[in-house]
């Protein structure tokens, strides 16, 4: 199973509510960057609760749910707004959108109101901001509650800005399923290419690695787990395929080398670019990868504030590769720890991130959401570790709509990108 089938339970439900005409379908439409939604002029358009199950980038997969307005009139109108408050049943966060013409009456304090019965979060979305560039104009500007964001679903201003909001708000509880189960049938094998990192704490796995080999045991797989330098063994001396070989970013080489191609195969770092994140933008960013100039600035963001090794990958290996193919002109710079991204990240070209093992989802969203923001490019050691030696195809081979993502870079302008024989021939 898939993530672009990710079941209806296991989605974030966000319901949006406002009066008739507020833009509630157009914010699906800026939402999701599709016309998926019918917009019109005309009063009630919506009338029933319609469920859509969709992916909003970079948040995933959510289940969007559209509702009827609050002011609709007449009996079957009250019928269909008494459905439509049945949605806070079902509802992990709510979105109030909000047309500054008509403000705030009894309609969205109604909303308000049974959001904070329920213990739901509610984000107030002023709409139409390109008409109304200032809403704390209106005085039941300040009475709305926080968290309030102001948007414009027909010039796309402020929609980051909520993408963001809607991370923060979700429930904590929040997050993908799984980790690998869904590539996996019970009884299935995983092998783990796992070297021996220096810097993990003598007698303990890394992080990713005790994560996965969890996740591989409650969905009923089994585990097997050996050195690079042991995966060829080890499969030849098998009665069964694996039916996926993941491996440490820093053995793609020999590891897919020792993969056979029928056998799906990526590594942890990619994994937890989906987990913890979004694949398909960390994908994109090895765009910027191949566009980087000398003198360009590129920002090593880590998790956490780890003691650096001799041959550390973020701080070392990574600066050491991208100069051999761009030039020792370019300049790196290393931020480490939680919380936000520094502020003056529009002066990089590029931002390399970590793994992700010590943010929770909602911090790394939030992250890769500051970065869209801002313009900047962003990418994870595992992704621009694999396109670097060349592999990042075969990396992606369990992650269908990711691998397109690559395909369609991979056959651009050549004078745009350069060919990945480039990084192929890297010394390590």
């Amino acid at each position: 199973m898939s993530l672009s089938q990710t079941p209806k339970g296991e989605r974030l439900h966000i319901a949006i509510f406002g009066r008739r005409n507020v833009g509630k379908s157009s914010l699906i439409n800026a939402l999701t960057g599709q016309e998926i939604a019918i917009v019109s002029h005309v009063p009630g358009t919506t009338t029933d609760p319609v469920a859509k199950a969709m992916e909003i980038l970079p948040i995933g997969p959510v289940m969007l749910i559209d509702t009827a307005g609050l002011d609709d009139e007449g009996y079957l109108g009250q019928l269909r707004v008494k459905k439509s408050l049945e949605v806070f049943n079902k509802a992990d966060l709510v979105l109030l959108v909000v047309d500054p013409a008509q403000g705030v009456g009894a309609y969205e304090e109604s909303v308000l109101k049974e959001g904070r019965d329920q213990g739901l979060p509610v984000i107030s979305v002023i709409n139409k901001l390109d008409i109304y560039p200032i809403p704390a104009n209106f005085d039941w500007f300040e009475r709305l509650p926080e968290p309030k964001v102001a948007v414009s679903t027909r010039t796309g201003d402020g929609i980051g800005r909520l993408k963001e909001l809607i991370v923060h708000q979700a429930p904590r509880d929040w997050s993908l399923p799984t980790i690998v189960g869904d590539l996996i049938s019970p009884g299935d094998l995983v092998v783990l290419v796992v070297p021996i990192d220096k810097a993990a704490p003598k007698g303990r796995l890394i992080l990713p690695q005790q994560q996965v080999i969890r996740d591989v045991l409650e969905n009923d797989g089994i585990t097997l787990v050996v050195k690079d330098r042991e995966l060829r063994r080890a499969i030849d001396s098998l009665s069964v395929r694996p039916r996926i070989v993941i491996t440490d970013a820093s053995a793609y080489p020999k590891a897919v080398a020792d993969t056979p191609p029928d056998v799906l195969f990526t590594s942890f770092s990619i994994l937890f670019a989906r987990y913890k994140g979004d694949l398909n933008t960390l994908v994109e960013g090895v765009v910027a990868a191949n566009n980087l100039k000398p003198g360009d600035r590129v920002l090593i963001a880590e998790a956490c504030s780890h003691h650096p090794v001799e041959d550390d990958i973020g701080r070392v290996k990574i600066p050491r590769w991208l100069k051999q193919v761009v030039g020792p002109e370019l300049q790196f710079e290393v931020v480490a720890g939680g919380g936000k991204l520094p502020n003056n990240i529009k002066d990089y070209q590029l931002i390399v991130h970590c793994g992700a093992c010590m943010l929770n989802r909602r911090e790394m969203l939030s992250r890769i959401i500051q970065a869209r923001q801002a313009g900047v490019p962003i990418v994870n050691y595992g992704v621009l570790l694999a396109h670097i030696h060349g592999v990042l195809e075969r990396a992606l081979s369990p992650f269908p709509s990711a691998l397109s993502i690559v395909r369609q870079i991979y056959q651009g302008e050549e004078e745009d990108y350069l060919p990945i024989e480039c990084y192929g021939k890297i010394e390590s």
